[in-house]
């Protein structure tokens, strides 16, 4: 037995019998069940019951045993005192509030549906599964996969707009600032994510646009910071590079002993910490003001005009060195560092579409729709999570979708958060009859 399944059939009142009563033998009529608390304090806040002849307007907790209260130390919290009903899968103790007061409890074990709980003992039940429905997922009805995906895909925006807006708050609402370090992140993948980001917290953003007018300047800075400019190489470039390294950390000040280390290791050549942060030096070169030139693209407000003229924004170079390099010192065959169409849409998914959501959020206008039309026209991410669910049935189609799913695997499966997912519902609500 878990609380959250209590949870469920308390807020969707899923009871065989609609008499309720306490355990002293009094009727419950339910006005409303409250609103579900997902933090600290009571199960279910401003619920409102007729208890006897009595309406109350209060809290309502949760627990697998009455004695739980005990156990928990609510009778020393205020924040309790405002319960008006223990709903409790196993009644074994009287509950008193601080002020010594009785609370009335409400014993569900036998006025659940035993369907109902058939099917919540067979969702939850360990299989070693990787997720918990994944033997029945094919069998959800697409009507409702489409709905939650779009409500999960929103979820996921809201989260990241908290984040961008703690760094706003970090760098005082200097949107540009913000927006390079959540490309240099994103430009390390993951392997290199903490890396590139810490290269960008290590330089004031005043810097980098100091030295945005020559590559080399920029260039050298990034590398620099990342620690790639302290060998003794005999290469012309590296040491073109090591030598305005120097004066530009003389000149601004600058150091990078808090920046953690690239990686090169499992990495294929294109995505070597060097192309990568050459690359930003190229976009940052050509693009000095890339946050402003974003937000005149998406206020065109036509998806498929805006996704190509992102596309030609973002698909710069590295520099000419790297036409015939990876690494310094190592000479390879001659081909253009430009990043593909693949790593731009990781960029489009990941950094230009929550920054421009939570820019619009700011101006009073979501932009919901129409980066929802440009997620839609975005091929969906290949990573396991989208890989596995397509698996069990293809639901990833588009880039919106893959987030989606992402955010469903990381918020609700790893959490066994089921009773709260919509697919979870369907299950626990028989319209989908597990194997």
């Amino acid at each position: 037995m878990n609380e959250d399944f209590l949870h469920y059939v308390w807020k969707f009142q899923k009871f065989t019998n609609t008499q309720l009563r306490t355990i002293s033998g009094e009727p419950i009529s339910v006005v409303a069940v409250g609103q579900h608390n997902l933090n600290s304090g009571p199960d279910f806040f401003n619920a409102k019951l007729t208890i006897g002849e009595q309406l109350w307007a209060g809290n309502v907790e949760i627990h697998i045993k009455a004695s739980d209260w005990y156990a928990h130390q609510h009778q020393k919290d205020a924040a309790y005192d405002s319960v008006i009903l223990h709903v409790v899968w196993e009644y074994d103790s009287e509950i008193f509030r601080k002020d010594e007061t009785t609370i009335s409890t409400l014993e569900v074990k036998s006025c659940i549906a035993s369907e109902v709980f058939e099917a919540y003992q067979k969702l939850f039940k360990v299989k070693h599964k990787w997720i918990n429905c994944e033997d029945d997922f094919a069998q959800i009805d697409s009507f409702l996969l489409k709905h939650w995906l779009e409500r999960l895909y929103v979820e996921r925006l809201e989260q990241k707009a908290v984040k961008i807006e703690q760094l706003l708050k970090a760098h005082h609402n200097h949107w540009e600032a913000v927006l390079f370090e959540l490309l240099c992140k994103n430009f390390g993948l993951k392997v290199n994510g903490a890396s590139f980001l810490s290269i960008a917290q290590s330089v004031d953003f005043s810097v980098i646009q100091k030295c945005s007018h020559h590559q080399i300047d920029l260039e050298s800075l990034l590398l620099g910071q990342a620690g790639l400019l302290e060998g003794g190489l005999e290469d012309v470039y590296y040491k073109a590079l090591q030598q305005n390294y120097e004066y530009i950390k003389h000149k601004f000040q600058v150091s990078n002993h808090t920046v953690i280390q690239p990686k090169y290791f499992r990495l294929r050549p294109p995505n070597f910490p060097t192309i990568r942060l050459s690359q930003l030096a190229t976009l940052y070169i050509t693009h000095k003001k890339l946050f402003s030139t974003v937000v005149g693209i998406a206020s065109e407000a036509v998806s498929e005009e805006i996704i190509k003229k992102l596309y030609a924004l973002l698909t710069v170079a590295a520099s000419s060195y790297w036409d015939t390099h990876y690494n310094f010192g190592v000479v390879s065959a001659k081909r253009s560092k430009k990043m593909t169409k693949k790593f731009v849409d990781l960029l489009l998914i990941n950094t230009l579409v929550p920054v421009l959501f939570c820019y619009g959020k700011r101006q009073g206008n979501s932009m919901i729709d129409l980066l929802l039309q440009v997620m839609m026209r975005t091929v969906p991410e290949e990573n396991s999570v989208v890989i596995k669910f397509n698996q069990l049935q293809t639901v990833a189609h588009h880039a919106f979708e893959s987030q989606a799913v992402l955010q469903l695997k990381e918020n609700y499966c790893a959490k066994n958060r089921c009773t709260e997912c919509a697919i979870g519902n369907a299950i626990l609500k028989g319209k989908v009859t597990l194997k």
